[in-house]
């Protein structure tokens, strides 16, 4: 049963249809199954619609077709965004198919960078209520909000308490916003259906004084539950889901660095769960390092690696980093002296204080190095490093001026410089400045979209080192294996199918990242990679099998956004 109020069956001659045991306006305004004007005769005449729908009857494509045009009417992407989030609570399926058909177009505007603008003024634009809400005020009832939820067969959580929204930081309940959109990504590029999805809010209140005193704000009206307060509201919620949802996958999204590696080591083998701002981000460079190494003619770990920012996404990246080092070949002593760290007061050292998660990433400042500080600066480093690769997650503007990019191109003919940082606000370069500083030498991805940069009459095409090329791929193949707990080797794994994936389809063309249109075929890639890791860590119930077999295992279950007829049921 996925529903108290609908279930998906097959018929004796084997056609797929859902049994609904609702009907009339309460069909209509149940999003997951309104047709609108695509309900037939027949339907209609079943489940008392007679009347409520205009009488033509309207094919998935005409209605494609309008809502599209309704779509190019709104004039700025937060327009768009909003239409787009109105369509999803009216016809879900139709949106899905929009998304799908046009996911190159529309994910800056239901992901990064149009969803920051979203969350930012979530409580002014609400409309419709979405998802599961668990709070300081129900939490001690997580067992009876999780049973208000209508779906009794949720596979995928996407979970943030807004504390950390991509480089905006605290955003209090607005935050809901990421869950939803990623959870569209799930959908349209990993093959995860909606009726098996849930974002979740854990709105554990807000250090942001302006929110609390707005009094539009939707979310509770105190600063943030800390230590063992907060432990116990994730507890609470991870046992909710435990007891109604046991076969769920949590993505842990946007939990600030203070809380992201704790709540990750506490709860990773309660329920399969994955820090999406540690585990893919780091899995999406690690990617895009590994293939700007083979454009280079050379090996991960020939590379000598910067990371600035080292908050939980920055320290995810290095150890992704480390990790790819060692399985190319280094010795983990060997990978570690070619990861350099810095944060906001430079390079992470022995004898600095700092938090407890950066702690791995501290070393020793090698004999002979000079600096103007206490510890070195991002120029020293770079300059003393002889780094070749410099990677951004710092969240600062413009970090990377001209004379960190000239000074990287110093240290090697082909410079790999990834501001990785969202939005594009706090990008930390330009993709043009980057280029025009290195003479067209560098090979530069960005997290946020960019367009092409032309320089001395050649066309650099901007690779997207975004997330959404890792998260939807390793969260349904999780669900695939049924696996136990979510690996360190099975996200790698999926940054090994990413880099792989581009090596026989894109690298020969200068790509280090596919295309946004191949989000899909790139993520079956990954959902049978992290299948078949499963298997090999012991996590998965399945037998192991070719990948080729797991490749067409992976397309056969992914959902399509396509109607299915709808007959009058009853709850077996």
């Amino acid at each position: 049963m996925i529903s108290r109020f609908f279930d998906v069956r097959t018929d004796d001659k084997g056609q797929d249809y859902i049994a609904s045991f609702v009907d009339g306006i309460a069909l209509l305004r149940f999003v997951l199954l309104n047709k609108g004007t695509a309900f037939t005769a027949e339907e209609r005449a079943a489940l008392n619609l007679d009347g409520l729908l205009p009488p033509a009857i309207n094919t998935q494509e005409q209605q494609l077709a309008r809502v599209y045009r309704g779509y190019e009417r709104e004039v700025s992407p937060l327009a768009k965004y909003q239409f787009l989030r109105s369509l999803q609570e009216r016809h879900e399926v139709l949106f899905y198919a929009l998304l799908a058909r046009h996911v190159e177009e529309m994910l800056p505007i239901v992901y990064t960078p149009t969803v920051g603008d979203a969350v930012q003024q979530f409580s002014a634009l609400y409309q419709h209520p979405r998802g599961l809400s668990f709070s300081t005020d129900n939490i001690s009832r997580a067992s009876k909000v999780a049973s208000s939820y209508p779906l009794d067969d949720v596979r995928m959580i996407v979970a943030t308490d807004s504390s950390a929204i991509l480089g905006i930081g605290d955003q209090g309940y607005g935050g809901l916003a990421i869950p939803i959109g990623k959870l569209a990504l799930y959908t349209v590029a990993g093959g995860v259906s909606p009726f098996h999805s849930m974002p979740v809010a854990l709105d554990v209140g807000t250090d942001r004084q302006d929110l609390i005193d707005d009094e539009n704000y939707l979310g509770v009206r105190h600063k943030r539950l800390k230590d063992a307060e907060y432990m116990a509201f994730i507890d609470a919620f991870v046992d909710a889901v435990k007891a109604r949802w046991p076969r769920a996958v949590i993505q842990w999204e946007d939990l600030s660095k203070d809380t992201a590696f704790a709540v990750l080591e506490r709860h990773r083998k309660r329920l399969p769960s994955f820090n999406d701002d540690v585990q893919g981000t780091g899995a999406v460079a690690l990617a895009g390092l590994i293939s700007a190494a083979r454009l280079k003619g050379e090996r991960l770990r020939d590379q000598r690696v910067i990371i600035h920012g080292a908050g939980a996404g920055g320290i995810g990246v290095a150890s992704a980093i480390r990790e790819g080092m060692v399985r190319d070949g280094l010795s983990r002593e060997d990978a570690a002296e070619r990861v350099f760290v810095l944060d906001s007061k430079g390079l992470l050292t022995l004898d600095r204080k700092m938090e407890d998660y950066k702690r791995g990433f501290a070393r020793a400042v090698p004999d002979g190095w000079t600096m103007s500080g206490s510890v070195p600066n991002l120029l020293e480093t770079i300059q003393q490093s002889r780094a070749t690769a410099l990677l951004g997650l710092s969240g600062q503007f413009r970090a990377f001026g001209e004379d960190i990019v000239r000074a990287l191109a110093l240290n090697t003919d082909r410079p790999i410089v990834f501001p990785l940082s969202n939005p594009t606000s706090a990008c930390e370069a330009n993709p043009a400045d980057v280029l025009a500083w290195t003479e067209g030498r560098a090979i530069v991805a960005t997290g946020s979209p960019f367009e092409p940069v032309r320089l001395d009459g050649r066309e650099f095409v901007i690779g997207q080192g975004n997330n959404a090329f890792i998260f939807p791929g390793l969260g349904f193949g999780a669900i695939v294996a049924g696996a136990r707990e979510i690996t360190d080797a099975m996200v790698l794994e999926a940054a090994d199918a990413l880099a792989d994936y581009v090596k026989d389809r894109h690298l020969a063309r200068g790509l280090i990242y596919p295309p946004i249109a191949e989000l899909e075929e790139a993520s079956t890639h990954v959902a049978a990679r992290v299948i078949h890791r499963a298997i090999e860590d012991g996590v998965s119930e399945l037998a192991q099998r070719p990948l080729a077999e797991w490749m067409t295992t992976v397309q056969a279950r992914r959902w399509k956004p396509s109607y299915l007829p709808i007959r009058r049921g009853e709850p077996k």
